[in-house]
């Protein structure tokens, strides 16, 4: 898969575009990658997706933007498992905020990009004020696919649904929303190595974003040292009995594993959750939790199908 940051034809080669944010890639998502794939070949036209860095939500009203269900890398690297030939990063700024409708559809679409058909949810809308809806893309000649909205047990699949299931401790329900287990990927980083001292090495998992969609301790497995994914027990919080004020940690202990595995880019598989995070009273408390949640998470693998 090709990535680009700026708008070009790429190889002079007519485009399928797909245009969102997807975000966790769930589901429906899914339904429109495998849309855009079969227009692309059915119409002898690239796939390509069109997705927006930051979030414009994020930019917009940074506040109130939804928590993160992947990062940027995340989102690319699950395109090019769709099979998505060009991936188009917009960067969403003020001057990409302020490109009108009309310009969105002729200069970027047609004449920087070269599309024939665009793939878009029900509830698309596009530029200066979102006041671009998809009965322009007819107007301006643009073949235009609306894609409805994938229900699962009588409810709209969403990155809002598998947000709140996530929150919830839910990880069976996230699963069936996004077809595979919630996960989340970075390399590994140097942390306090605080845990080797108490017999319980961890990976430290560098995380681009400081508002992950979950807390709490979690039996896991780990994807990119081995053939398989390795098990293991994973917490993610700010770790509040051994530091104040702490930005969100994800760090992995895996069951009897020794090796050296600093800066490997791994992707870690949240599985069960074991509790919520907690605050001890003192470190031989942690201990004794820690201990016990690691317990946990092996039993869950013993007995898990």
């Amino acid at each position: 898969m090709r990535i680009f940051r700026h708008f070009h034809q790429a190889d002079g080669c007519p485009l399928a575009l797909a245009i969102g944010n997807f975000d966790g890639m769930h589901l429906g998502h899914q339904a429109m990658m495998d849309k855009l794939i079969g227009t692309a070949q059915s119409q002898g036209l690239k796939a390509a997706v069109m997705t927006f860095e930051p979030h414009p939500r994020e930019f917009f009203t940074p506040g109130n933007a939804p928590t993160r269900l992947s990062s940027l890398r995340e989102k690319l690297e699950l395109f090019a498992e769709a099979g998505v030939e060009y991936a188009y990063v917009c960067h969403f700024n003020r001057r990409f905020a302020e490109v009108s409708a009309e310009d969105f559809m002729q200069r970027i679409l047609r004449q920087a990009m070269n599309v024939k058909a665009v793939l878009v949810g029900e509830d698309f809308r596009f530029g200066a004020g979102r006041r671009g809806a998809q009965a322009d893309f007819v107007s301006a000649g643009f073949r235009i696919i609306s894609l409805p909205d994938v229900v699962l047990d009588q409810r709209r699949v969403s990155s809002t649904a598998v947000r709140e299931a996530l929150a919830q401790g839910d990880l069976g329900r996230a699963e069936k929303l996004l077809g595979r287990p919630y996960t989340i990927s970075g390399k590994v980083v140097h942390g306090d190595k605080v845990g080797r001292t108490w017999g319980y090495p961890t990976a430290n998992i560098h995380m681009l974003h400081d508002r992950p969609p979950l807390f709490g301790v979690y039996a896991v497995k780990l994807e990119g040292l081995a053939e398989s994914p390795l098990p293991g027990v994973a917490s993610l919080g700010v770790r509040p009995t051994v530091k104040q004020g702490g930005k969100p940690t994800l760090e992995v202990h895996l069951f009897d594993f020794q090796q050296d595995i600093y800066g490997k880019h791994v992707r870690v598989h949240f599985l069960h959750k074991i509790r919520d995070e907690m605050k001890f009273a003192d470190i031989e408390t942690l201990k004794t939790w820690i201990a016990s949640d690691a317990q946990k998470a092996r039993e869950y693998f013993k007995y898990a199908t």
